[in-house]
C-alpha cells in the first residue's frame, strides 16, 4: 500500500488488446506503484480522455497523464493519427509520448519519430524486460515532475 502522501503520476496507455492491458497493469503495479495507470482501449477513447470529453471531462478523477504510451495499431483512429493530433494541438505538443508497439518495422519507427514520438519502445513478452521498461517511464515520469 502506497502512503496518501506519495506523488501520483499518471500515464495513459492507450491499448486496444485486453491482454496487453492487463500484463502492463501488472508490471506497472510490480515496477512502478508510484505510477497511476489510465487505459484508454482505442484513439477515439485516447482522444477523449486528452480533450477532457465525457465521459472524461472530469479532470479530477481523469487528470491529464504525464506520459502517453501509444499503441500503433487501434481501431478508430490509429496511433499514428493519435499523435499526429497530439502534436498539431497547442496544449497537448509538449505531451511525452512513447509508442509502445509490437512492430519493428524501420517504417513505422521512422515515422513515429518524425512525428514527434519522444520514444519507440517495442512489446516484450519477458515480464522481466517489460518490468526494466516500466521502472524507466516511472524515473522519466518522476524527472517530469520534478521541473
Amino acid at each position: 500500500m502506497r502512503p496518501p502522501s506519495a506523488i501520483r503520476r499518471n500515464v495513459l496507455l492507450v491499448e486496444d488488446d485486453p491482454n496487453d492491458r492487463l500484463i502492463l497493469q501488472h508490471a506497472f503495479e510490480r515496477a512502478a506503484p508510484e505510477i497511476d495507470l489510465r487505459m484508454a482501449v482505442d484513439g477515439d477513447d485516447a482522444l477523449n480522455y486528452l480533450s477532457g470529453r465525457l465521459p472524461y471531462a472530469d479532470r479530477i478523477a481523469h487528470p491529464l497523464p504525464q506520459i502517453v504510451l501509444l499503441d500503433l495499431k487501434l481501431p478508430r483512429r490509429s496511433g499514428i493519427e493519435l499523435l499526429k493530433w497530439i502534436r498539431e494541438g497547442r496544449e497537448l505538443r509538449g505531451l511525452p509520448v512513447f509508442i509502445f508497439s509490437s512492430s519493428q518495422e524501420r517504417r513505422d519507427i521512422d515515422l513515429a519519430y518524425a512525428l514527434g514520438a519522444n520514444g519507440y519502445l517495442v512489446k516484450q513478452v519477458d515480464i522481466r524486460a517489460l518490468r526494466e521498461i516500466v521502472r524507466g517511464i516511472g524515473a522519466y515520469a518522476s524527472i517530469l515532475s520534478a521541473s
